[in-house]
């Protein structure tokens, strides 16, 4: 069952003096991996009120493995764009297709953006994307 206010639900988690402070983070995280993400105010907030400021940086440094941990405009699009695959053949099992495999198949037909991938869009003029390299 879909939590509804998951604030309301983590809040006295959060208030209990009885759990540790790595309880609270870990309670936190998944509240931040559940709304894709947060406010700076509400972040500032939650790591005041819990008063884990010398931890925070536990929680802000999901940044740097592509975690949404702050909202912004970036995080609510998709860094590369999903290919149509509603025509493709697919297991029984399978659910979704991952994003990766858009990825090396744009990589083979030599079609990502420099900007996003500046080390895998330098290719040799000459490259038709017909063999490895």
């Amino acid at each position: 069952q879909k939590v509804k206010d998951s604030m309301r639900v983590l809040l006295p988690v959060l208030l209990n003096k009885s759990h540790e402070s790595y309880d609270k983070i870990r309670a936190i995280l998944l509240y931040i991996f559940s709304t894709n993400g947060t406010t700076q105010e509400n972040l500032d907030k939650l790591i005041q009120n819990v008063q884990i400021e010398s931890d925070s940086d536990m929680i802000r440094n999901w940044k740097y493995l592509d975690v949404p941990v702050l909202f912004s405009s970036a995080t609510q699009q998709h860094k590369h764009p999903r290919r149509d695959r509603s025509s493709e053949e697919t297991f029984q099992l399978s659910r979704w297709t991952p994003v990766i495999k858009d990825v090396m198949e744009d990589a083979i037909e030599n079609k990502l953006d420099s900007k996003d991938w500046p080390y895998c869009s330098q290719c040799p003029p000459t490259w038709n994307g017909s063999g490895a390299v």
